[in-house]
């Protein structure tokens, strides 16, 4: 189908060209929440985090289906990076836009936070944005 591939390119061409896209509205009530690891936890690496969803479905990035996103989970920020663009792809910004659920990850020892923040067929938050309280955990 074409439909994806242009969908794609334009909200590309869109967002290089600076131009705002405006961000997919939430429905009321809509929540992103880990599952585990707790708050507080102590664990040893490599993590298993399993992420949490009420009020929308989770779909793959590139998916225009209303109340869907998919997931992206926040490692040792300060803050939310900036709601108006599409969430960055680094070590601290990590993308799941398969759909996944959940992921095993290799944290160094140590204390570290965890968010999830969900974005939409672009990566953009939506508005306004669905994301977990940020938990902290301690690696062994």
């Amino acid at each position: 189908m074409l439909l994806k591939p242009f969908l794609a390119i334009s909200l590309t061409s869109l967002l290089l060209t600076g131009l705002a896209v405006a961000r997919t509205p939430a429905p009321e009530g809509a929540a992103a929440y880990i599952v585990s690891p707790v708050d507080g936890a102590v664990v040893s690496s490599p993590v298993t985090v399993r992420f949490g969803l009420t009020g929308m479905g989770v779909a793959p990035a590139g998916t225009d289906n209303p109340k869907t996103g998919h997931h992206h989970l926040l490692i040792d920020l300060e803050s939310l990076p900036d709601l108006e663009n599409p969430i960055p792809a680094d070590a601290n910004h990590k993308h799941f836009g398969g759909g996944q659920t959940e992921v095993s990850i290799e944290l160094a020892p140590g204390e570290h936070s965890l968010q999830l923040l969900l974005g939409d067929l672009a990566h953009i938050p939506h508005q306004p944005p669905i994301h977990s309280e940020k938990i902290t955990i301690t690696v062994e």
